[in-house]
């Protein structure tokens, strides 16, 4: 990281202290953790309480991505650009209407500030309190149950890589010279660009895009995909390209770069769309297509971890070909989300340091289930099946959705775009997914989670009373639809003759 002000600075001296010294190696270790984001973290956290010999080495900056270039950033960004939207967009409400451009450069100071604030919770100091050796610089295996850091021998009896991922450049001619912005770099901005390129229309690019649209930038999506978000339900991922038009963002779908220019501070884009060669120029452009492992100058070869571009390979208890060393994270070819990251180092932690657990004890990756939340605006949050991974498995569903605009609180609160859906299986109130588009729909995702995971019916969050009016009542309408939908003509044929009896 280089240090933008003194935010940055303070931020540093608790995850990259420049005065650290490393302890002094014990003996043996029982777990040794490479690798300081969100899944090293956990992982050396939980062990250490426990009353394991820990060690974490770590050869850049403790937090990871997430805190350092990731989801802490992001989100103080785009809590930010709603800010902006909001000043600007209060008409409707009869509130006075903001003018002019906006401080750019004070909104940036506040994200860093609050960085910094947060990040004593992955500092150094704080894991070395808890009893973990904390060792910073490079690691690397020397065999199958040893490592070095800066010519430190370090054994295990255990050991769990956590190294995550970066950004991936794809390979267009010109782009890396072009010197374009990842999430690494794009946070140390203190000047707005006048104009912004994305490549990638994915959850990264689309939260940014629609973030610094909002600040005051002219935006262009450049993507393979025919609309943002391509992983998500359609009807979902409509409504915020919508959205994120109307706040400035072009979307180029179906679009192939041919080359990246860099002219003094200009960068030149050539690419082709709907059957045409064109030309985009931007001050800065932000890749925001995909990630790759961190599978380099750590040894894995020596260790015996099989790997690949795609990620280290692990088993479903997520321990490597060398089964004294496990796997959690972005490391793994599975999805790259902080939350998946901590659950991964729950499930390490347990099968690492407890190898004797009858097998049905043990826990395992595959019974995991992950949610996620896109934070744009409206966001989109998911859990479970999506209905074309349901009828891929051969799965029947009744799927049921209600509109945000049925919903009192989201019409007071200007917020009507968007919906509840739920897939059930076919018959049943079993929730088997949904998917949720609303101002806060991380928010409101929890009681799906909740019913996904544990079984709950939908039945059962239909008579749960939730209070009035908020938007989360939405979920209580999909029971609602559900409970009419079981009224056949032969139960209302029953009912009309009871009701003729019952006079």
């Amino acid at each position: 990281m280089n240090p933008v002000d003194e935010h940055d600075r303070a931020l540093l001296a608790n995850v990259q202290p420049p005065e650290w010294t490393n302890p002094e190696p014990r003996s043996r270790y029982h777990l040794v953790v490479v690798g300081g984001g969100t899944a090293g973290l956990v992982s050396a956290a939980a062990a250490a309480g426990l009353g394991a010999r820990v060690a974490l080495v770590e050869r850049a900056s403790l937090g990871g991505d997430c805190l350092n270039v990731g989801c802490v950033p992001s989100k103080g960004v785009i809590r930010a650009a709603r800010a902006f939207a909001a000043a600007r967009g209060g008409e409707a409400f009869g509130a006075p209407i903001a003018e002019g451009e906006g401080d750019f450069a004070a909104a940036m100071t506040r994200m860093r500030r609050l960085r910094a604030e947060i990040s004593h919770v992955d500092g150094a100091a704080r894991f070395r309190d808890l009893g973990v050796d904390v060792f910073l610089g490079s690691g690397r295996f020397t065999g199958p149950d040893r490592l070095e850091v800066d010519g430190a021998p370090l054994r295990f009896r255990r050991a769990v890589i956590a190294t995550g991922a970066r950004a991936a450049l794809p390979p267009i001619p010109g782009l890396g010279e072009a010197e374009p912005r990842t999430n690494e770099t794009i946070f140390d901005l203190e000047k707005r660009p006048a104009r912004l390129a994305v490549i990638g229309a994915g959850p990264i690019g689309c939260e940014l895009a629609q973030s610094f649209a909002r600040l005051g930038s002219e935006v262009t999506i450049l993507d393979v995909a025919k609309h943002v978000l391509p992983r998500e339900d359609p009807d979902a991922a409509r409504i915020v390209q919508d959205a994120m038009e109307r706040d400035g963002v072009r979307y180029l779908p179906e679009t192939r770069i041919l080359e990246v220019l860099r002219e003094g501070a200009t960068r030149r884009i050539r690419f082709e769309h709907g059957g045409e060669e064109r030309e985009l120029e931007c001050e800065e452009v932000l890749v925001a297509a995909g990630r790759a492992p961190n599978v380099e100058g750590v040894g894995l070869d020596e260790a015996g971890v099989v790997y690949d571009r795609s990620g280290i390979e692990v088993d479903d208890r997520l321990r490597t070909a060398n089964p004294r060393i496990y796997a959690a994270g972005d490391i793994v070819r599975s999805y790259k989300f902080t939350h998946l990251a901590d659950a991964h180092a729950r499930i390490v932690v347990q099968n690492a340091l407890f190898p004797f657990l009858p097998p049905f004890a043990r826990p395992r990756a595959s019974r995991l289930v992950v949610p996620w939340c896109t934070y744009t605006s409206p966001e989109i949050a998911h859990v479970g099946l999506y209905e074309h991974e349901a009828e891929e498995r051969g799965i029947a569903l009744d799927t049921i959705t209600v509109p945000l605009a049925d919903v009192d609180r989201a019409v007071l609160d200007g917020e009507s775009e968007g919906f509840v859906r739920v897939h059930l299986k076919r018959g049943s109130d079993r929730i088997l997914g949904g998917t949720i588009v609303a101002a806060h729909a991380g928010e409101m995702l929890g009681e799906l989670c909740l019913a996904v995971t544990h079984g709950v019916g939908l039945g059962r969050i239909g008579s749960t009373i939730h209070p009035y009016p908020t938007q989360a009542e939405a979920l209580r309408k999909t029971a609602d639809a559900w409970r009419r939908s079981k009224l056949t003509p032969t139960a209302k044929r029953a009912f009309a003759t009871w009701f003729r009896l019952f006079r």
